[in-house]
C-alpha cells in the first residue's frame, strides 16, 4: 500500500513491554491509540505481539470506530510448514504467558497433534532495539534460545516478536552451524495483507493521485535513537519527534 500515510507510535520509553504487568501495558496502549487518534488514523495496527494479547480487546471497545488489526504468533501456518512435527515459537514472556496465547496453542495442538516448544527471550528485544543485529552479545542471545529448540528436533520456528525478523539471518546462522535445517515463520505481511482488505472492504485505501505519502514518526523515548533505527532496519530516513509522557 505505497499511497498510505503512516503514523507511527515507538513507546521506547517504556519498552520492551514482553516483561511489564497486563495492566500497565493496556494503560500505554489506549493512551497512544487516544494520541494517534488526533491524527484522523482511519485503522491501526498493533504492531506487537504481547500488546496485541494483553490490550486489543480493550482497544476496540474503547474505539469501535477504528479498524484495528492485532498481531499473533504463527502457530497455524508453522503446523501446516513442519515435517518433524515439533514446532519452536519465540516470544517475550508476557506473549508465551497470555491467555490467547494458551488458548490458541492448545487448540492447535490438539488439532495437528503438532508439539509447540516456547522460548522467552528476554533481552533480544533490547538489543535489536539498539541496532545491534550482528554484535556477539546479539549472537550470544540467539545461541542460547535456538540451540535448546533445535536439540529437540524443531525443523519449524516462529517469530512470535515483531523485532525478531531483523535477527533472521542470526538464528539461520546458528542452525546451519548445529547442523540443521529450518524454516522460520514470521506475521508481518499476513498482517500487511488483512489491512489491506480492511481498507478496500470499507472503501478508505487512499488515491495514488493525491500528494505523496508521508512518514510521520513519534517516540516516548529517544528521538534519537528512533531516526536510526528507521535508517538502519528500515533504510529509511525520517524525523522523529519526541512526545512526552503527559501528552499522552
Amino acid at each position: 500500500m505505497p499511497p498510505e500515510e503512516l503514523v507511527y507510535f515507538a513507546d521506547s520509553g517504556f519498552a520492551p513491554y514482553g516483561e511489564k504487568p497486563e495492566s500497565v501495558i493496556v494503560e500505554r496502549v489506549l493512551a497512544i491509540a487516544k494520541f494517534l487518534r488526533t491524527y484522523q488514523v482511519k485503522a491501526l495496527v498493533v504492531a506487537c505481539n504481547t500488546a496485541t494479547a494483553a490490550a486489543i480487546s480493550a482497544l476496540r471497545s474503547h474505539y469501535p470506530e477504528l479498524h484495528v488489526v492485532g498481531v499473533e504468533p504463527g502457530l497455524k501456518p508453522a503446523a501446516a510448514l513442519t515435517k518433524s512435527r515439533v514446532v519452536g515459537v519465540l516470544a517475550t514472556t508476557n506473549t508465551l504467558a497470555s491467555e490467547k496465547f494458551q488458548k490458541l496453542q492448545q487448540q492447535l495442538a490438539e488439532s495437528t497433534q503438532v508439539r509447540f516448544l516456547t522460548q522467552a527471550c528476554n533481552g533480544l528485544v533490547d538489543q535489536i532495539e539498539k541496532g545491534e543485529l550482528h554484535s556477539r552479545q546479539t549472537l550470544a542471545l540467539v545461541e542460547r534460545y535456538v540451540t535448546p529448540l533445535l536439540q529437540q528436533n524443531v525443523d519449524t520456528i516462529v517469530l512470535g516478536c515483531t523485532h525478531y525478523p531483523f535477527i533472521q539471518p542470526l538464528i539461520y546462522q546458528v542452525a546451519k552451524t548445529a547442523g540443521h535445517s529450518i524454516m522460520l515463520v514470521d506475521t508481518g505481511e499476513p498482517v500487511a495483507r488483512q489491512l489491506q482488505r480492511l481498507l478496500v472492504q470499507h472503501s478508505l485505501l487512499r488515491d495514488a493521485s493525491t500528494k505523496p505519502p508521508a512518514i510521520r514518526a513519534f517516540t516516548s523515548g529517544s528521538k534519537t535513537s528512533l531516526e536510526h533505527a528507521f535508517q538502519q532496519l528500515l533504510g529509511l530516513s525520517v524525523n522523529v519527534e519526541s512526545v512526552l509522557t503527559p501528552r499522552l
